[in-house]
């Protein structure tokens, strides 16, 4: 049992596990500069593995690494991150599916969060029925900080009910939150269970990205992006792991 408070290290909770699935992490650093956030994919079958990362812009994309070798797209390519910057407010939006773009219209028609994700459910993929996971990292110009983590998944094992969980954190420094869509390998894949992990953020985010990468497991690992950004100038730092070249 965990202490009260406690902060989890990401590294310890990834490594020996098979398939924690799609991982996202967002937090803050040490120095309560900088907002970070974390996405991974891992993939069982031909169809899943066949992927890279690519940043366009701002956003992020998953895309085949060989097109003559994609089986199914329809929940393998989407972007897992988007930007959104308005007067009031920066918001960066990471989830495991398309659902990024319905949070991106739906915030920039001046909805929230949670309603924009009323109209989404957990992924057609039984007996797994994936779930979908979302975080949403947002600071205003007055200085107010905070992420938010959402959790759409099964409420019974026939797919009967959608079980909607989201959870609102401050931006405290050194901190984070990290959320996966299963809990590891099994027939079906178990779901997440509980509350979102709080997690240490370090300093070096660069450093910290290559080490959770190398604590995944190596059959199943497919991508990893870190991004931290400076809630003043929006300076912004990328890392992006492929396991297939780029």
């Amino acid at each position: 049992m965990t202490k009260p408070f406690e902060k989890r290290s990401l590294i310890a909770l990834l490594a020996g596990n098979p398939y924690p699935g799609r991982g996202i992490a967002i937090g803050c650093t040490p120095d309560g500069q900088k907002a970070v956030l974390i996405y991974f994919i891992m993939g069982r079958s031909a169809n899943s593995r066949n992927r890279v990362f690519e940043q366009r812009g701002e956003a992020l994309f998953t895309r085949p690494f060989d097109e003559s070798k994609v089986e199914d797209p329809s929940l393998i390519i989407y972007a897992p991150l988007r930007v959104l910057s308005r007067e009031d407010r920066y918001s960066l939006i990471l989830t495991n599916g398309d659902q990024t773009d319905t949070i991106f219209d739906a915030l920039k028609r001046g909805a929230s969060f949670e309603q924009a994700l009323e109209t989404r459910c957990f992924e057609p993929d039984a007996p797994n029925f994936t779930p979908r996971i979302s975080g949403l990292a947002e600071w205003t110009p007055r200085g107010e900080k905070s992420y938010r983590l959402s959790i759409l998944k099964s409420a019974d094992p026939k797919g009967t009910g959608c079980l909607r969980q989201t959870f609102r954190y401050p931006m405290l420094a050194g901190t984070g939150h990290f959320i996966s869509t299963y809990v590891t390998d099994g027939s079906p894949l178990p779901s997440f269970e509980g509350e979102p992990v709080r997690i240490e953020i370090p300093k070096d985010v660069k450093g910290f990205a290559q080490v959770l990468w190398d604590n995944l497991e190596p059959d199943n690992k497919i991508s990893l992006y870190l991004r931290s950004v400076d809630f003043v100038t929006k300076e912004t730092q990328n890392v992006m792991i492929n396991r297939h070249g780029r």
